[in-house]
């Protein structure tokens, strides 16, 4: 694609990478095939490609973003489908993530949106906030009728009060760190933000397989959020300050005894953390630590993949439908790893059809673009049922949350079926639904 950016433009470092990932775009539309937004709604600028367009016009031309770009850029999912499918190697997620902050920097959205994203950025990244969200939503579900009548805001609010859980899980001790012999290795886990408060079952099944495979888990201090769910809202400088603590903590623990890897159990923070290098590559403070904390982050499932799992006899064998998050398969390229080891672990596997679809769910996309999301849920869980299975595996929290409004199926982190299939206990959705 033939770009025209200035001199001046081109001394930001921002819009120089961004030209780089616009003139590689060969405008051939491949990205159209796989796009869930342009696969619901035909629109053109509902596509990649389109939106390529309209971001390369708003960056070139300096002027704030338009309410055109803006619906179009938000109703994006950033479920990288496009990257994976595209053969020239646009890597769209810098370009859209730089419009993204563009349009939060240049564009006077109504106020009500301006709220809502302000909550969001103020609640999601902190559990403790979070928790006590999810409390007064529990309290306020029966109001949810009432709320989707609420102009400009009523089907948001009506979202989010529906997906909050029925019933909020216990905090759960971390467990043991080291194993009773000497340690095979030494690794962090990321704890992150709204994972503990929606399912501390899956930290802490990590954290059985770790130990019991002779492991010794660190917990860095001041580590929390990695950022993605305001950085993918364009709040830039919230993004960055998250992802610069994170750093700290881990280097700290890095030079005091070493990590052989930062291991993250929810496949959109491992995605974003992966991405420190290049968020951070201009930070003359931060760049070199960013790089080496990306080299050591690593799906859980990467890292297991590395050890000699022992597998414990069981009484069941479940038959599970693997999900594929959008950002394991497109963002981290990690495709039949999981599926392998589930297989290793003595379960019977089935592919999802159109596993390439996202499910909506998306950070916080199933909030603040609610009926696209629901749309792609229903695909999903339509696709899931074909396959027959018994429970559902998946690599990242809110796919869970997501697919599991729309099925009765149980739904569990692949960490939990290894867990189990190693001698842990039963995962929580498997044994309340046996019981």
């Amino acid at each position: 694609m033939q770009t025209n950016f200035t001199a001046d433009q081109l001394a930001d470092p921002q819009t120089a990478a961004s030209e780089r990932i616009l003139r590689a775009c060969v405008h051939c539309g491949f990205c159209t095939a796989t796009c869930p937004t342009y696969l619901l709604l035909g629109d053109e600028l509902d596509s990649p490609r389109g939106r390529i367009y309209l971001i390369k016009d708003m960056l070139e031309s300096g002027r704030p973003a338009t309410e055109e770009v803006v619906r179009h850029v938000d109703r994006c999912l950033s479920c990288l489908s496009c990257m994976t499918t595209c053969p020239s190697g646009v890597h769209y997620t810098h370009l859209v993530d730089h419009a993204r902050a563009h349009i939060e920097n240049t564009y006077e959205r109504p106020f009500t949106d301006r709220l809502l994203r302000a909550t969001l950025a103020k609640i999601l990244p902190y559990p403790g906030r979070f928790r006590l969200a999810l409390m007064a939503a529990r309290l306020a579900r029966p109001l949810s009728g009432l709320a989707a009548a609420v102009p400009a805001v009523g089907t948001r609010l009506s979202a989010m009060l529906a997906l909050a859980p029925k019933r909020l899980p216990r905090p759960q001790p971390r467990g043991p760190a080291r194993p009773a012999t000497g340690a095979k290795g030494r690794v962090a886990i990321l704890e992150g933000c709204a994972q503990p408060v929606l399912n501390p079952g899956i930290n802490a099944a990590a954290r059985r397989v770790l130990v019991r495979h002779g492991i010794e888990i660190v917990t860095p201090r001041g580590e929390g959020c990695c950022g993605a769910l305001v950085h993918h809202m364009g709040r830039e400088h919230d993004g960055l300050a998250f992802a610069r603590r994170n750093i700290d903590a881990w280097s700290a623990e890095i030079e005091a005894g070493g990590l052989d890897a930062i291991l993250i159990t929810a496949s959109g923070c491992g995605t974003t953390i992966k991405d420190y290098g290049f968020m951070l590559r201009e930070d003359p403070a931060y760049a070199a630590k960013a790089a080496r904390v990306s080299a050591l982050a690593k799906d859980v499932t990467e890292y297991l993949a590395t050890l000699d799992l022992a597998v414990a006899p069981r009484a069941t064998n479940p038959v599970v439908a693997y999900h594929s998050a959008c950002s394991m398969q497109h963002g981290q390229k990690i495709t039949d790893l999981p599926k392998t080891l589930l297989r290793k672990a003595g379960f019977t596997v089935k592919d999802v059809p159109e596993s390439h679809i996202c499910c909506g769910s998306a950070g916080t996309y199933n909030l603040l673009q609610p009926e696209i999301s629901g749309r792609l849920r229903e695909r999903k869980v339509k696709n899931i049922a074909r396959t027959g299975a018994d429970v559902i595996a998946a690599g990242n929290i809110g796919c869970m949350v997501q697919i599991g409004l729309g099925t009765g199926t149980p739904i569990v982190h692949t960490i939990e079926l290894i867990d189990w299939a190693t001698g842990g206990p039963m995962p929580e959705a498997l044994a309340a639904r046996a019981a």
